[in-house]
């Protein structure tokens, strides 16, 4: 499939999305939304895809927000309708069975940062900049920003971010539990290729079945969690992963996960 506004390649069972506009510092419009909607969906598809890695085009900016030039043009049913897309892509974006990572390469703001949020864990480069800047503007996040970022740094860090629009530089967000690694900028993509070919290298059935515990859990109760676990571990015992998981480790060699 032919797209103007990304770039989606898939080698060694990592595929890569670039968010592809950097005249205009990866700024979200519409088109881009419904692009990178069909490529998620896309990835979906491709059984042998294990790993989505998320990136931006250029040196200055992972995804700056919210095209405003498109967004100073609607009146509030259409502002309505763009928050929505937004949901729904994310939405996909997060519920997505596979691991996926953002190497945050420069401005993740608004929508940028929303992105990057929905993903399972952040790398960012020491150029990077993080925030949800909607209220300089007289909005709000709108993209699940005001849910999200609460859930991953706590309540009253995150109203401190979105009441204020200030940015946070990589190294604080790391240091706020945000971001999981920051490496230079020449080595950002390098370091996650590394940890995405280590994670593709596992089993697919595991990897899925981790992700939904770790998710499930998060949003339930501690014995309702564990309740999930336990299933979850059964299922992963039944799938052709465990036996050869197994069976390598007996026979001292590396498992070859189909």
């Amino acid at each position: 499939m032919a797209y103007r506004n990304i770039i989606l390649a898939v080698e060694e069972g990592i595929a890569t999305i670039t968010f592809n506009r950097p005249k205009a510092l990866n700024a979200l419009s519409i088109d881009l939304l419904q692009e990178f909607d069909r490529a998620l969906e896309e990835v979906s598809r491709n059984d042998l895809t294990r790993v989505l890695l998320l990136t931006g085009a250029g040196e200055k900016a992972f995804v700056a927000g919210a095209d405003i030039t498109e967004l100073a043009t609607f009146d509030a049913l259409q502002a309505k309708g763009f928050s929505q897309a937004g949901h729904d892509v994310i939405g996909r974006l997060q519920l997505l069975p596979i691991p996926v990572m953002a190497a945050v390469n420069g401005y993740a703001l608004g929508g940028g940062s929303e992105i990057a949020l929905a993903c399972d864990f952040i790398y960012a480069s020491e150029n990077a900049m993080f925030g949800l800047p909607e209220i300089t503007l007289g909005l709000i996040p709108g993209f699940g920003g005001t849910q999200r970022l609460p859930r991953l740094v706590g309540k009253n860090r995150a109203k401190e971010m979105i009441f204020t629009g200030q940015m946070i530089t990589a190294t604080e967000a790391e240091r706020v539990g945000l971001v999981n690694k920051v490496c230079t900028a020449e080595t950002l993509m390098e370091e996650a290729l590394k940890t995405a070919r280590l994670m593709a290298s596992k089993g697919k059935v595991s990897l899925r079945a981790a992700k939904q515990a770790v998710n499930i859990g998060a949003e339930t109760d501690l014995i309702t969690g564990c309740n999930f676990e336990i299933d979850a571990f059964a299922l992963c015992m039944a799938s052709g992963d465990a036996a050869e998981g197994t069976r390598a480790f007996l026979e001292k060699r590396k498992p070859d996960f189909k």
